[in-house]
């Protein structure tokens, strides 16, 4: 019997997608029906392994080889190098990552732009709002939240945030305006660097198959 395939699965608004492109695809996917917030999950029909993690730790778990591939957004993968191979855009999942700041803060938000002044920035991702700002030749104090960087500019510890959003509504919640937009983010299929020499058939079967469901 061949070696089970590993494969990781984000936790969150991507995990139904997951599952119902495998579905499309043919893979078995009933493990799934009885969720009873188990974090793993095996078909004997494929022979796979299903974990189920946080979407930031897809990565993790993939480039140190204790997953063989998995599915992960692109805003993950720009927030930290990792060690592993971009296999496939699969197109789903589609958001962007912005800068936003509350409505009564707009002005006072530009005037630092055009002066090139620092700008206090609330995120999750510093190291992608590091790199922007670095790239504009600014200064920013960059405030690392891990929860709802839309109090921020709320409770005045922050000039701006920088987050992922999709349909803009939590912005719009939170009296928060827009002011650009950072980068497009998609789910993405990887590989560990290993795992793909070793296993090519295999993941290349599940590539192709991607690609016509999403075609």
């Amino acid at each position: 019997m061949k070696e089970t395939l590993k494969i990781a699965i984000p936790k969150g608004y991507l995990f139904k997608e997951t599952i119902r492109i495998l579905n499309e695809c043919g893979y078995d996917t009933t493990c799934f029906k009885d969720n009873d917030r188990k974090l793993f999950f095996y078909s004997k029909i494929n022979n796979f392994k299903y974990i189920i993690t946080r979407p930031m730790d897809v990565p993790v778990y993939v480039e140190h080889g204790a997953c063989d591939i998995g599915f992960v957004g692109k805003d993950v993968l720009l927030e930290n190098e990792y060690s592993v191979f971009e296999l496939l855009d699969l197109g789903n999942g589609k958001c962007r990552m912005i800068l936003a700041t509350g409505k009564n803060c707009i002005e006072d938000v530009k005037r630092r732009y055009e002066h090139f002044g620092t700008v206090r920035v609330a995120t999750k991702y510093p190291n992608i709002a590091k790199k922007y700002f670095e790239k504009k030749g600014m200064q920013a104090e960059i405030i690392k939240l891990y929860g709802s960087v839309e109090l921020a500019p709320i409770l005045g510890i922050a000039d701006e945030i920088l987050d992922i959003t999709a349909t803009g509504k939590t912005l719009l919640d939170n009296d928060l305006v827009e002011m650009e937009n950072v980068v497009e983010s998609t789910t993405r299929l990887i590989a560990n660097e290993v795992s793909y020499r070793i296993r090519y058939e295999t993941i290349e079967d599940i590539i192709n198959k991607i690609k016509k469901v999403i075609k």
